[in-house]
């Protein structure tokens, strides 16, 4: 079985994703870091280069790469990944793969997200105002697919709590 970790930017994806990959005996692969392995291109600098859509085209066939071939896998998905291409619709059909959504609060969002100015999607945004905004935005625009997830867990808990809570809907 794999579980693919869906939600906003900073909702813990990689931080929770490694840390149950460990505890469980899993593999951990980051859909970021795999792209950027695979085309030799940082993140930023694809969508700086070539656009956001070719960005989104990469996530999806390296995404069906990575699920046809591993097992016993967590897989980090980037924000906007479950939202382009029917992307969960594919992955929920699959016998061997368990979404879970890291549900993350706007307050909490924002202030990781803050601290962290390099992403490319908000690298713009001046205030913290216009910066939560944004998020507020964006998760109005992308909960329809995020909740479409096999399992939505809070994850402005501890890391730890939210671990326990996956774990425990796992058996």
């Amino acid at each position: 079985m794999n579980l693919i970790l869906v939600g906003y930017m900073a909702s813990g994806k990689s931080t929770i994703g490694v840390k149950t990959a460990k505890l469980l005996d899993f593999n951990f692969i980051d859909l970021d870091a795999y792209i950027e392995k695979k085309e030799n291109l940082s993140v930023s600098d694809i969508f700086k280069t070539k656009g956001e859509l070719h960005f989104r085209k990469l996530e999806q066939l390296y995404l069906k790469e990575i699920t046809a071939k591993v097992d016993k896998t967590i897989i980090s998905l980037g924000g906007g990944t479950p939202c382009f291409y029917d992307t969960m619709t594919w992955l929920n059909a699959l016998e061997n793969v368990k979404t879970i959504y890291l549900k993350t609060s706007l307050d909490i969002l924002t202030d990781r997200l803050y601290k962290d100015r390099t992403r490319p999607l908000i690298a713009h945004l001046e205030s913290k105002e216009a910066l939560k905004d944004f998020i507020a935005k964006h998760i109005f625009e992308r909960s329809y697919f995020y909740n479409q997830a096999n399992l939505v867990v809070e994850s402005s808990i501890s890391v730890k709590e939210t671990i326990n809570t996956i774990v425990s809907q796992l058996v």
